[in-house]
Order: C-alpha cells, then sequence, then structure tokens
C-alpha cells in the first residue's frame, strides 16, 4: 500500500520466455501485461491497467488509484503476446487501510523526481534487518529536490499453532522517515522490532512538500525489496500434564512404575520445529539454563526420549523402558526412557534451527512427579523384608502425625477463649506452620487434598493465645465472623444486604484498617519518590526485597508487598502501578521472583486522570535497567487485553516469557455491575500462569483496591475447589496485615461477596474444545433416572439472573411504550442504545436496542427488535448515528401467520425515512440467505454510506435447525463480509423481540471465536454474560442446546470461520 487509496501493485517479470509450462507464453514474445483489481463484495467495476514496458528478468509495478479505504481487493497480473492473453495470476488478496498510514496529507506522485535505487538488505536477523541503497539527486531545481526518505513495510506470518490449526498473520506498520543529508552516495538504514519468520514486503520512496501547498505531499517512484525474517527459539510450549484417564498407572507398586503424561506442541510461530525432547530431572537437581540433548544418564538429568514434529505423541508413557534415535546434528545418540525410582520434575523442549543452522530451543514448565516407595525389590530376601520394616515404620509416624494433627485442629475451633495476633513489627511470615505447601506427599486422585492445616488463613484463625500478646482486637473479630458453608452462602449474603446492606457495612468497618506494623522503608526520603501516593506504603514484614546495587542507596526497595494465597505463601505479589522512575525497579522483581503473569487491573488513564505509567513497549524491544522487553504477541478482547513478552537479562542468553493481563472492563468509578467478565478474566489467568512460576504481580493504580479484589477472588475460587467453606472476612483481614488498605472500599468488598456467589451458583461450566463432545454427552444424560438433564438444569441456572424496574427507566417511560414489541424483552438502562434527541419531543432518544459485547470488540453488536411501523424512522437514524454497515434479520416478516416484522427496507426504488434517503442498489440469493445492498443518504449534507443487509431465510417457524451447519457459515460470511467493509461501526443484528434467535447468533459468534482463540468452550457462562446486556437473549432450552451442537459441528470444520 501507497496510502489509504492508492496501491502499488508488483510482480517480477518472466525470465525465459521459451518455458513451455507456461501458458501465457505460448504466444511468442510476451508484449505487457493486464493488471486486474476488483472487490469480489463490491457492486464496483474491476479497476483494468495496460502496461506496455518492462525488461526481461526485473521486477515490475503498476500504481492503481481511486480504491476504497477498509475494502478487501484481489490483484491479478495477466500477460498479453500479438496472439492474445495468458492465464490470469492466482490472486492476491489485500485490505486498503482505513486511516492513511503515511500522514493526514493529501498525497500524489511525480515520475520525474529522483528515487533510491539498488535498494538490497544484510544482517538480517529474527527481528531486524539493515537496508542498503543508493540514492543520487539528479534535479536542478531546489524545490524538486528530495527533502525526505519513507520506507513503508508489510509482512505476512503463516504458521501452525499449538492446536494444529493454520493461521495467518499480517503485520502492517509504518517503519518511519529517514532525513536526507546533504551528502549523494550509499546510504543504509537499520530497521529493528520485526517479527521472526514473516515475509516482508519494504517500498522506500523519496518525498517533497508541494510548493504551493505545504500540507500536500509528493512521492516518487517506490524501490521495492522482498525477504523472509530468520527463525527465533520456538513460542512457550504447555507443560507435560498427568494423563487422569491413566491416574491410578502412575502409582504402580511395581518394580517398574510408569507414569503417563499428555503432551502439548508449541506453535511454529517462531518458525519450523524440528524435534521434542523429553527431559527427566531428579528434584534436588533441577536447571534452569538451556538445554542440551546428553546420551545415557547423568546424576542430574537425563533425555527420556525425542520425536520428530510429527511423531510427538499425544500421551506419553515416562518410564516404559522404550529407546529413541536422535538425528543430525547428533546421529546415533540413542535415549533410554528407564524405570523411574525417584521423585522427578518434567520438562518438554522444542528444538529448531535458523538459517545459519545455529539450534534454538524453549523448554515448558516442569511437572513434579512423586513417587511411592518401591515394595518389590531384586535384592536379597533380607534386605527386601528391612524394607518392608522401614516403609511400615514411616507409614505409622505418619499416621501419628496425622492423628496429632486432626487433634490439634479439632481442639484449636472449639476453644472459647479468644485468639491473640502477633504484636506490631514481628514478621508476619514467623507465623508458625503445621505443614508446609511443599511436603512430599503420594501421588493421590485431584478429589482427595492434603489437609487444609496450611491455609493460611486458617493458621492465622488457630494460633493460640500465647503465642502473642499484642492487637488482641483483630484475631477477636476474625473468629466472630466464621467460614460459611457454600450451601449458606447465598442466604448469608442476603442477610447481609438487608436494610441497605448494614450488615455489609458493620463487617466491613470491623475489618482493622492495618498501618499497625512498620514501613520505616517506604519513609526513607530516597525511596519517597518512588511511592506513587503518599499513604500507600509497604509494610517492612511482608516487602519484597530486591537484590541490592552497590553504591546505591534504597536500590532494593519497591512498593509492593507478599500476599498469600489459599493454601500458598507468597502467591501474590500486590504493588503499585509503576512510575517512569520505577520501572527497572518493577521488571528485575519480576525476573528475580521468577515470575510468569502480570496483572493489571486498570487503564492508563480513568476520568482524565492519569492512573499508571506505561512500563511495557507498544512494540519491539525496550530496555528497563538490566532487563530487556519485548513484545512478541497481542490481543485485544472486549473485556481484557493479553500481551505476551520475552524477557531477558541484558549479557544473559536466558530468555523467559512474560503474560500481561489487563482488566479493561472495570468502570472509571465505583464497581462492575456484575461478576460474569471478571470472572472469566480470573480463570483465564489462572490458565495462563504456570503453576510452578514465581508470584502473580497484581497492580492497579495504588495496588490496593481493585489489586485486592483480584488476589481475594482467585484465592477464594481455588479454595472453592478444595473445601465447601468460603472464608472473605478471614482473607481481607489476613492481606490486611501484609498490605495496607487492600480492598479499599466497602463496595469492592461487596462485589467480592457478590462474585463468589455467582462462582457458587454458576459452577465450572468451561470445558476444553477437545472434550466438548464428551461434556454435550453428559449433559444430555439424565439425572439420578429421573426426566431432567443435566442441559435442562444448566439452562434453568440462567433464570437467576433478575433485573429490577429501575433498570428499565427509559423503556418503561409512558413515551416509548409504544416503540416496544413485547413488554418483557426492554433494553437495560446501562447498555441501551442512545439516539440523538430531537429538541421539543419526550424520548426522542429511545430505540429498543442494546449494545452488546462480541469476544474481542467492545460494543461490538447492536440486538435490537424487529422494527414496527412507529419505529422504523429511528431505526435508520440508529444505523446512521451509529456507523452500522452491517444488519442481520433472522425472522421472516410474518411466521405462523403472525407479523414478527414490518417491511422496513426498499425493494425497488429509493425511499425516505425522516432524514434518510435509503436506494436499493442489489440483492443476491445465496443458498441460506438473502443479501441486499442499500445506499444510505443523509439528506442533510448529502453525505452518503453503503449498508448491506443479511436476511437468514433457513431458520424454521418452530423450533430450530436440525443442523448448525448452514447457521455456522451464515455467521461466518456475516463477519466476512464485516472485515472487508473495515467500517468500526457494529453489526445490528434482531428477530422479532431481538431476543431468541438473536441471542443464539450472538452466543455462537463469541463461542466460535473463543474456541479459535483459546481452545475452549462455555456456553453457559457466554449467554449469563450476553443476558447481563439484554434480557432472555437464547430465549429456550432448544435454542440453548442448538448453540452446543452448532459448536461440536464447527470443531470439524475450522476453516468456515477464517477471515479473508
Amino acid at each position: 500500500m501507497i496510502n489509504q487509496t492508492t496501491a502499488n501493485i508488483s510482480w517480477i517479470y518472466p525470465l525465459d520466455t521459451n518455458n513451455p509450462d507456461d501458458i501465457s507464453l505460448l504466444g511468442g514474445m510476451i508484449k505487457g501485461f493486464y493488471v486486474i483489481v476488483f472487490a469480489p463484495l463490491s457492486m464496483q467495476p474491476p479497476i483494468v491497467h495496460r502496461n506496455y514496458e518492462g525488461t526481461i528478468g526485473t521486477q515490475y509495478w503498476d500504481i492503481v488509484g481511486n480504491l476504497t479505504p477498509g475494502t478487501t481487493y484481489h490483484a491479478q497480473v495477466k500477460a498479453f503476446t500479438k496472439k492474445g492473453d495468458g492465464k490470469p495470476s492466482v490472486p492476491f488478496i489485500f485490505t486498503v487501510p482505513k486511516e492513511d498510514f503515511r500522514s493526514k496529507d493529501i498525497i500524489h506522485y511525480d515520475e520525474q523526481l529522483s528515487r533510491p535505487y539498488n535498494l538490497t538488505y544484510v544482517d538480517l536477523t529474527s527481528n531486524s534487518v539493515k537496508l542498503l541503497f543508493l540514492f543520487n539527486e539528479t534535479n536542478l531545481d531546489h524545490r524538486r529536490q528530495i527533502q525526505k526518505l519513507e520506507v513503508h513495510y508489510e509482512g505476512i506470518q503463516n504458521y501452525v499453532d499449538g492446536l494444529g490449526t493454520t493461521r495467518s498473520t499480517s503485520h502492517h506498520n509504518l517503519a518511519g522517515l529517514i532525513s536526507i543529508p546533504p551528502t549523494q552516495g550509499s546510504r543504509e538504514w537499520l530497521v529493528t522490532g520485526l517479527v521472526p519468520n514473516t515475509q516482508y514486503t519494504f517500498n522506500l520512496s523519496g518525498t517533497i512538500s508541494s510548493p504551493d501547498h505545504a500540507s500536500i505531499k509528493i512521492y516518487s517512484r517506490p524501490a521495492t525489496i522482498r525477504f523472509s525474517t530468520d527463525y527465533d527459539a520456538p513460542p512457550y510450549v504447555d507443560r507435560p500434564e498427568q494423563d487422569r484417564k491413566n491416574f491410578l498407572k502412575t502409582n504402580s507398586l511395581s518394580s517398574s512404575p510408569q507414569v503417563y503424561l499428555r503432551l502439548h506442541r508449541a506453535s511454529t510461530k517462531n518458525g519450523p520445529i524440528d524435534r521434542y525432547y523429553i527431559v527427566v530431572h531428579r528434584i534436588e537437581h533441577i536447571s534452569y539454563q538451556q538445554y542440551v540433548p546428553q546420551e545415557g544418564h547423568r546424576e542430574c538429568c537425563y533425555t527420556a526420549a525425542v520425536f520428530n514434529e510429527s511423531q510427538l505423541p499425544d500421551v506419553f508413557v515416562l518410564g516404559d523402558g522404550k529407546e529413541t534415535r536422535d538425528w543430525e546434528p547428533f546421529p546415533g545418540r540413542v535415549y533410554n526412557n528407564s524405570p523411574i525410582s525417584h521423585p522427578l520434575k518434567v520438562k518438554l523442549v522444542s528444538w529448531g534451527f535458523n538459517r545459519k543452522k545455529e539450534n534454538l530451543t524453549t523448554s515448558s514448565s516442569t511437572i513434579q512427579i512423586n513417587l511411592l516407595p518401591k515394595l518389590v525389590s531384586t535384592q536379597s530376601p533380607d534386605t527386601f523384608y528391612n524394607l518392608l520394616w522401614i516403609f511400615g515404620i514411616i507409614v505409622l509416624i505418619f499416621l501419628i502425625l496425622l492423628l496429632i494433627i486432626i487433634f490439634i485442629l479439632k481442639y484449636s475451633r472449639t476453644k472459647k477463649k479468644p485468639l491473640t495476633p502477633p504484636p506490631e513489627c514481628v514478621p508476619f511470615d514467623l507465623t508458625p506452620k503445621v505443614l508446609t505447601m511443599e511436603m512430599q506427599m503420594p501421588i493421590l486422585p485431584p478429589t482427595i487434598s492434603p489437609a487444609s492445616s496450611n491455609e493460611p488463613v486458617e493458621l492465622r484463625r488457630t494460633q493460640t493465645s500465647n503465642t502473642y500478646t499484642a492487637i488482641n482486637k483483630e484475631v477477636t473479630l476474625t473468629t466472630n465472623h466464621p467460614p460459611i458453608h457454600i450451601e449458606e452462602f447465598s442466604e448469608h449474603l442476603e442477610r447481609l444486604k438487608a436494610t441497605d446492606n448494614y450488615k455489609f457495612s458493620q463487617e466491613y468497618e470491623s475489618i482493622d484498617p492495618g498501618q499497625q506494623f512498620s514501613w520505616e522503608n517506604s519513609k526513607l526520603e530516597y525511596n519517597k519518590p518512588k511511592n506513587r501516593y503518599a499513604n500507600v506504603i509497604a509494610y517492612d514484614h511482608s516487602r519484597v526485597i530486591l537484590h541490592s546495587i552497590d553504591g546505591i542507596s534504597g536500590s532494593d526497595y519497591i512498593n509492593a508487598n507478599y500476599l498469600d494465597g489459599y493454601r500458598k505463601q507468597n502467591a501474590y505479589i500486590a504493588t503499585q502501578g509503576p512510575l517512569p522512575n520505577t520501572f527497572a525497579d518493577f521488571w528485575r522483581m519480576i525476573w528475580e521472583t521468577n515470575s510468569a503473569c502480570i496483572v493489571m487491573m486498570t487503564k492508563l488513564e480513568e476520568r482524565n486522570r492519569l492512573k499508571c505509567d506505561q512500563y511495557w513497549p507498544s512494540r519491539g524491544t525496550e530496555v528497563y535497567g538490566s532487563i530487556q522487553v519485548t513484545l512478541t504477541d497481542f490481543i485485544e478482547l472486549s473485556s481484557y487485553s493479553i500481551r505476551t513478552f520475552t524477557i531477558a537479562w541484558t549479557g544473559h542468553p536466558e530468555k523467559r516469557e512474560i503474560r500481561h493481563c489487563q482488566f479493561t472492563a472495570w468502570p472509571d468509578h465505583g464497581i462492575l455491575e456484575h461478576a460474569t467478565s471478571f470472572l472469566m478474566f480470573v480463570r483465564r489467568v489462572k490458565v495462563l500462569n504456570p503453576s510452578d512460576a514465581g508470584p502473580i504481580i497484581v497492580h492497579c493504580s495504588a495496588g490496593v483496591g481493585r489489586t485486592g479484589c483480584f488476589i481475594v477472588v482467585d484465592a477464594l475460587l481455588e479454595r472453592l475447589k478444595n473445601e465447601k467453606t468460603i472464608d472473605i472476612y478471614g482473607h481481607v483481614t489476613l492481606l490486611r496485615a501484609q498490605r495496607n488498605y487492600i480492598v479499599q472500599t466497602e463496595e469492592q468488598y461487596i462485589f467480592i461477596y457478590e462474585a463468589i456467589n455467582e462462582a457458587i451458583q454458576s459452577g465450572q461450566t468451561e470445558v476444553l474444545a477437545r472434550n466438548l463432545l464428551a461434556h454435550l454427552q453428559r449433559l444430555l444424560q439424565p439425572i439420578n433416572d429421573s426426566s431432567l438433564t443435566e442441559m435442562e438444569l444448566e439452562f434453568k441456572r440462567l433464570a437467576n439472573i433478575k433485573a429490577q424496574p429501575s433498570k428499565f427507566l427509559s423503556a418503561n417511560n409512558p413515551a416509548n411504550k409504544f416503540k416496544n414489541r413485547l413488554v418483557n424483552i426492554l433494553p437495560y438502562e446501562n447498555t441501551r442504545v442512545c439516539l440523538s434527541p430531537i429538541r421539543g419531543v419526550d424520548g426522542s432518544d429511545y430505540i429498543n436496542a442494546s449494545y452488546i459485547d462480541g469476544y474481542r470488540f467492545k460494543n461490538g453488536y447492536i440486538a435490537t427488535q424487529g422494527p414496527l411501523n412507529e419505529t422504523i424512522d429511528d431505526f435508520w437514524r440508529m444505523v446512521w448515528e451509529h456507523n452500522v454497515t452491517i444488519i442481520v434479520m433472522l425472522t421472516k416478516l410474518k411466521e405462523m401467520g403472525r407479523e414478527k416484522c414490518v417491511q422496513y427496507w426498499p425493494i425497488d426504488r429509493s425511499t425516505r425515512y425522516g432524514y434518510f434517503i435509503v436506494d436499493p442498489v442489489g440483492a443476491y440469493n445465496m443458498p441460506q440467505y438473502l443479501l441486499s445492498e442499500f445506499k444510505v443518504t443523509d439528506s442533510r449534507d448529502g453525505q452518503s454510506r453503503t449498508v448491506r443487509h443479511f436476511l437468514y431465510t433457513e431458520w424454521p417457524e418452530q423450533g430450530v435447525p436440525k443442523v448448525g451447519e448452514g447457521f455456522i457459515d451464515f455467521i461466518g460470511q456475516v463477519h466476512k463480509t464485516k472485515e472487508g467493509f473495515g467500517q468500526e461501526g457494529p453489526i445490528v443484528v434482531h428477530c422479532s423481540a431481538g431476543a431468541g434467535r438473536t441471542g443464539v447468533f450472538l452466543t455462537l459468534s463469541i463461542v466460535l471465536e473463543r474456541i479459535r482463540y483459546e481452545g475452549v468452550v462455555d456456553v453457559f457462562q457466554t449467554v449469563k454474560l450476553l443476558r447481563t446486556q439484554r434480557p432472555a437473549l437464547v430465549q429456550t432450552e432448544d435454542q440453548y442446546q442448538f448453540c452446543y451442537r452448532s459448536a461440536l459441528e464447527y470443531l470439524g470444520s475450522f476453516d468456515n470461520f477464517v477471515s479473508s
């Protein structure tokens, strides 16, 4: 692309005109070329240029103008001779950017301007290249001499992701401007921030400003070059998992126990993967250095197996005694998958090569394997019986200890005497521990968990009164608020909310506000500038202590504290939003604590106030102190964003992958109205954070309010997996003793209760895509021989979402009631689509329509009812004011003899609706839908816009379609057309009431896209989240079950939803 209306189409002129395999050359010497550019989803006629000039063996190009911004085009080239035309080339597909990527200036071209030439490159790596070129100014008129050179590059990256799906990603960015010095001759320029394993096209052209109009730029013919960047180390590969289907086999008491491990592939995003190694470490010899395969066994570690990329098994049996052989550059090496007899840690190493044949490796995190002692030995009978005696003694000691622990717990829980908390300034990590998290235990089935006496909250509750002598108030109040059983939690929540949250206020205010511990380091003069807020400090006893840097006072200080999680000390680090002078400390903390995940609970700015400074690179690499941070991936979803960074200590080869999860749906003021999106975010973070990583880094602005909400909810969700009680009061009390002001407001405290209650009521409904069939079969089974199925119960749970009349203020306004098709399907006040009010007309800003978030885009859809005669003008006003270019209709005008929607569009001639004139441009009958195109013009200023209308014709008047394939294809076509348009407005979706079929369309749009990006399915949470934005979306159980069945059908056909 040259700009938003002009493209430079280039191709290679054939070198051999006698090639008999090329049909285009059989007619003799090539005289020239046709360049054909057309938009398949547009009514625009094709653009055809005829070119006569060219030199055999060189690159050729053609400048094509008058393109429409945001439109997807196909470009083809075909040769012609004196006898006729040849075959056209395979279409090259490109999308014109919506905005001019050079500048907002008008752009013109001048063939007489001097231009760079002999463009080539050297020093090509995986993320950089040095461009070499020549430039000589030939114009004597100084007004026409080149002022700058401008470089634009585009890249396409094709790869296979970890799920085996072929993907294509484009990288389009303006490289920048080069100021030309007075001297002429050779030039060079280093380009950084490129993406590995990507095919790039670089265009280099000269530019001047018009002598008549400074805002007008004039460009020379560009010089073009293409190349592919080198490969880089493979992306992070998920660690092996124990295969739960074969779980008991991992605990075999035979002489050769075997462990069944489920393996995962890495993405080929950074380049091809040559092989995988299964690496086994003795627990006491874990190494984090770069892996080099070793033949045979060493004391610390050994290679159990090697597989090429295509032969990596889904399940690997560790300890089966089989051998595998390596190949170049290690030919002849044999790896023995030996029987195992010690506690082990296992990791998967992906291995590739760059184009210089240098090896590139990435290791997964490790999984720990603990084994029961062997009972069978090949030694003498005496030795065998000695081992039995030893084992018996160990078991006896263990049972005695277990009885003592149970007695202590029971005794401490029944004591009536209040417990006494620790004195001021006593480090909280000196609290006695009954059991440690790292206690070596035999592998047990997932349903059996270790005793909960190592839970930090329980330890705080069960401390004996003679351990400490001060601050008696906190523990007394904690014992007055015992954990709540999950079956009583909802009722308990309602009691607290009674009388305008009076009991909530009492409970929250009784939590000790903190600040009874010392914070001497935060008060030091050289540390004060590192605190974002003067009153939010880091307690000395729980603060994160960095390694000191010689000669720098306070270099061990950062405003951050360790916080305990469920059954895990120091599971989190709560910190403030980094300041520019603490960026280096922040990244150093991540490196030193071996953290792998950052959770950000704020936007950079809220209500025009700076909440956090941007401490990460927007693209490419930035260096913060000694830490080099490279952005490798970024995905923005409707409620959160995920960035992937690679970090390295300057001068050291080790690289680590860091995930940065930013929750963007928290309102600028107050709290979330519903916790559904927040719970989905918390669970996503849990999946992304490796289990053996260091603490999760959590921050908002001050690192106390929203930060506390995330930490408490995350810890309690983990508790829900193992226990039948919830202790919000106890956990907040615990965290207040580790960082001041944690959970800063009563509103946030109530939100935690609401979030946990929703988690209890909804249960865990997310399932891996590959397990969807088994999950669906289970949902369709009757419960305990009753007529009810799990599917029916799951759908009934959605009815728990109830809204008060105050949520529908505008919809219930007497001036608006006649605009509603059904009295029970109304838009919520906080999500309704607002029209521009008309002066003097009450309710003129109202239409029965709701904004709906998509998977990737906030307000990506508008769900609305089928227009009434009284609301047609409002409907087109909404289409215009909210920049709508796609309308999806999921009902016929009449069904079962009843009106479902009025005809709100013209058929054969233009019609005026209020201020807007709608002209029919064309209509196309497709197998499952009717596609109509309209030109909509605002009569007030003459501006026009194209709108496409999709009418789905295959939905039966009763029930749902028998199969989902046609509807899935329809959804894909709608979204492909939307992306082809390139406009940012929402897609309008309606049926009759804007609830049932509309909800199915929205649910599947989100569910299918989530399958593509995450490989998981959660129909229940998707529908629940949709119903927080508009009532009754997905109205019937049949529709709900159709969503499940369609998702299952989609899994067999991934290409239906891939964008062009």
